[in-house]
């Protein structure tokens, strides 16, 4: 209860994010004030994002783990222990997929534990690559769903404590095991419908290096 009322208040804060981007966007329309521009939008995402993660990865997963209270476990579901950081986005995910926005974020790596997190198209592997080699700076692309425009973006995904690195060090399934820490371990794909959206499959489009 108490991981999923994390997951919901980083959800919130996301949705908050982006009603106020659609107001300013609406405003600007109106010719009474400029808009956000989608990639400051996916920034301030990708902050909330990375700051409630490493809290609770700090402050809950590894703090209850210290004392003896609770692990995490990718099983916490059919085990009653902790989700893994990793999970907790997830989860906080499938919430945001449960509103109109049309934003949505994951996790993603060169060297993903589980097969479904590694790259799905081209952008997602290019940006996987390009933010290894500059972690400072998302990779940025208009990618097109159907009719509709999204922003998306992806950020690097450093190893910002031990219970991240032991984790992918010693999984079996783990293709890479020699993680250090701020190690870039894979990347944080956010992204963001440039107008209101129906949800189609699609394609993606031209990009940029921010």
């Amino acid at each position: 209860m108490r991981s999923q009322s994390f997951a919901w208040a980083t959800a919130a804060i996301c949705i908050a994010v982006l009603g106020y981007w659609g107001i300013s966007s609406g405003a600007k329309d109106c010719g009474t004030q400029a808009g956000i521009p989608a990639e400051k939008v996916a920034d301030y995402m990708h902050a909330v994002l990375q700051s409630d993660r490493t809290f609770y990865t700090v402050n809950v997963v590894e703090r209850l783990q210290a004392k003896g209270v609770v692990a995490a476990s990718e099983n916490w579901q059919s085990t009653n222990l902790l989700p893994l950081p990793a999970q907790f986005l997830q989860e906080s995910n499938k919430l945001v997929g449960n509103t109109p926005t049309g934003i949505g974020y994951r996790l993603i790596s060169l060297w993903p534990i589980n097969k479904r997190n590694g790259g799905k198209n081209e952008f997602e592997n290019r940006g996987l690559q390009e933010t290894l080699k500059d972690p400072n700076h998302p990779y940025t692309e208009v990618v097109m769903n159907g009719q509709d425009a999204y922003l998306q973006a992806v950020y690097a995904d450093k190893a910002i404590s031990q219970a991240c690195i032991g984790c992918h060090n010693a999984h079996p399934d783990s293709p890479k095991r020699d993680f250090k820490q701020n190690d870039v371990m894979g990347g944080m794909l956010i992204s963001i419908p440039l107008k209101e959206v129906t949800p189609k499959a699609g394609s993606g489009a031209a990009g940029t290096h921010k």
